[in-house]
């Protein structure tokens, strides 16, 4: 998801106020600790990912108890501190929301972040914070953009096991929603010489011998 921008809106808000003011805007921001932050716009590369990330669980879990969202529902974590978006959210069973606008997720299962420059600190530490504060949250994916890179942290009773896949030929499985998730879907139409260049050009990420092993996993609280 886009970053929001460094500087918040120049006073604090209440939660009302910023649901308020988020219906009436042209644009998406985020609600951190009483302040607003608006969010920046996303690369062709990051919007195709999502898109892929969203059609590929979609077909199937059609016909299930699942339903599917893309990255323009809001999802609180925290309804007195956190108001965020995410690429995908999947929810297991019956949505619940903050009010009868229904535009506000207080029920995720399964949320998918698609990594940027910019965003990957955030939604590797401070945003994966705040999303296990989520009791119903059972799975956290984040998906690289510059190159095949999809990591799965699944809950595990009070911690979160890390599964990771590198390769196009490989497939994640999400066993909370009885689903499995594939890299070549994920990044169907994606040229990783052009989509390096929003992401990480030039670096490779450093992979650790247990978490991005083949089947290896890590752990992660």
């Amino acid at each position: 998801m886009a970053l929001p921008a460094e500087k918040p809106l120049p006073r604090r808000y209440t939660p009302e106020e910023y649901i308020e003011l988020e219906r009436a805007a042209d644009y998406k921001s985020e609600y951190i600790d009483g302040y607003i932050y608006a969010m920046a716009g996303a690369s062709p590369t990051h919007c195709a990912i999502a898109a892929n990330a969203t059609i590929a669980p979609g077909v199937q879990l059609k016909g299930s108890r699942c339903r599917v969202f893309s990255g323009d529902l809001k999802i609180a974590t925290d309804l007195k501190g956190h108001y965020t978006c995410a690429d995908v959210v999947i929810v297991f069973g019956t949505p619940r929301y903050h009010d009868k606008f229904q535009d506000v997720l207080l029920n995720p299962t399964l949320v998918v972040e698609v990594l940027s420059l910019s965003t990957e600190a955030c939604d590797r530490g401070e945003k994966f914070k705040r999303y296990r504060r989520v009791a119903l949250l059972t799975d956290y994916i984040l998906i690289s953009q510059d190159q095949p890179l999809v990591e799965h942290f699944s809950r595990q009773g009070d911690g979160w096991a890390l599964n990771g896949a590198d390769r196009l030929s490989r497939k994640l499985q999400v066993k909370s929603l009885k689903c499995t998730l594939s890299l070549a879907d994920v990044y169907s139409g994606i040229s990783f010489s052009r989509a390096g260049k929003t992401g990480r050009p030039g670096k490779k990420r450093k992979q650790s011998s247990e978490g991005m092993k083949e089947n290896g996993s890590g752990r992660t609280r």
